[in-house]
């Protein structure tokens, strides 16, 4: 409970066009093991029962519709990521903290050594691996041009942070328990797919809605206004023209995010919450995402929207890039790292990591019986299995 609550997920969709949409979708997953137990319904009271906060001061004629299944859950990564440091901390692991990685290069002998700053004392290390792995968010774009590998190369990084909307008035939250997805509006970019979300923070219930999107040139919440221009190199500054050129909309979709106001925002949370009141809706900007930007079959300045792992041809180094390098990807990137990296240990480790990961190497939606049992022992053993708290 420290980290983890149960929680319905859903999709939400407003008029005619949409609702057929999200019919059709609903009957299409319907059969598919992976969404079992997924609900749809166009009918206002049982939306009432599901979304009340939503269905409230609604048009009774507006068409609306939405999907749950209630096996959703909100996870607080960063309570699980310090509960997983102290673990490492208790077998012996070193974790440094305020400590800054300013440079790494290559040894004669085929060794990285790496430059470690001590943020607090000021003092400098050198450290030499034989494998390194970058996975500092957006700080891992420099790092890797620093390492000087030919997969580096041609790369660029374009800066996102986000912005959402946090409701802590205990009569508005106690309203409202699930995550609610929208539609994004034509012509937004991916990560701009709006949603009201119940969180669990330190176990105090709160809403959030968003994501608004806002401009920094930082690559980090703590970076320097500089990161964006010292990321552009001989190598990749093709790369980073073609972008700028073939991505005016999302440029003009930035621009109009920034220069929103409270009251604007406020009123695309009236498109979920028609009774939202401003006093009781506060500003918070959750993180900075990078994007990656690379040469690709589409053409040379692609905006990719995804999460990458670029590793060098001899599996030394490794670096994650992209959108969302962040918790919910870790295991899955962890798996992509291990494979590419250490392909002459693979069948030595694959016993063990199908002990830790059952369903490694299958396709749990060609098993059903499989996904069934990793559903089951899972929802005990993380106690997600007792009854789901009830809307007031």
């Amino acid at each position: 409970q420290d980290f983890i609550m149960p929680l319905p997920h859903m999709s939400m969709v407003q008029g005619e066009q949409n609702v057929t949409f999200l019919k059709k979708r609903f009957e299409a997953l319907s059969n598919n093991p992976l969404f079992q137990g997924m609900e749809f319904s166009d009918d206002p009271e049982k939306l009432m029962e599901w979304i009340p906060l939503i269905m409230q001061g609604r048009a009774s004629n507006e068409p609306i519709a939405a999907t749950k299944i209630d096996s959703g859950t909100d996870v607080n990564f960063g309570a699980l990521t310090r509960m997983l440091f102290d673990h490492l901390e208790s077998k012996n692991v070193d974790i440094n903290y305020k400590h800054s990685v300013n440079d790494i290069k290559r040894t004669s002998d085929g060794l990285w050594e790496l430059k470690v700053r001590n943020l607090d004392s000021g003092t400098v290390e050198r450290h030499t691996a034989k494998f390194v792995f970058i996975g500092g968010g957006g700080g891992s774009l420099h790092l890797l041009q620093k390492s000087g590998i030919p997969e580096g190369k041609h790369i660029g990084g374009f800066p996102v942070s986000g912005i959402f909307m946090v409701c802590n008035n205990p009569d508005v939250v106690a309203q409202h328990h699930a995550k609610v997805y929208g539609k994004a509006k034509v012509g937004a970019p991916p990560m701009s797919v709006p949603h009201l979300d119940t969180r669990f923070i330190d176990n105090k219930k709160s809403l959030l809605f968003g994501p608004f999107a806002g401009f920094s040139p930082k690559f980090l919440k703590t970076g320097s206004m500089f990161d964006l221009v010292t990321s552009i190199k001989p190598d990749n500054l093709l790369t980073m023209l073609s972008a700028g050129a073939k991505n005016m909309s999302l440029t003009k979709y930035l621009i109009e995010q920034v220069m929103l106001s409270k009251e604007k925002r406020m009123e695309e949370i009236r498109e979920f919450i028609p009774n939202a009141k401003s006093e009781d809706w506060d500003l918070v900007v959750a993180g900075q995402r990078v994007q990656i930007i690379k040469d690709t079959e589409a053409g040379k300045g692609t905006l990719q929207f995804g999460t990458e792992v670029v590793s060098a041809a001899d599996g030394s180094i490794a670096a994650l890039l992209g959108a969302s390098p962040g918790a919910s990807t870790a295991v899955h990137v962890m798996l992509e790292v291990i494979t590419k990296c250490f392909p002459e240990h693979m069948k030595e480790w694959e016993p063990k990591i199908k002990e830790m990961i059952p369903s490694y190497g299958v396709s749990l939606m060609e098993n059903p019986e499989l996904l069934h049992e990793i559903h089951t022992s899972t929802a005990q053993t993380l106690g997600l299995s007792e009854k789901k708290p009830v809307c007031s």
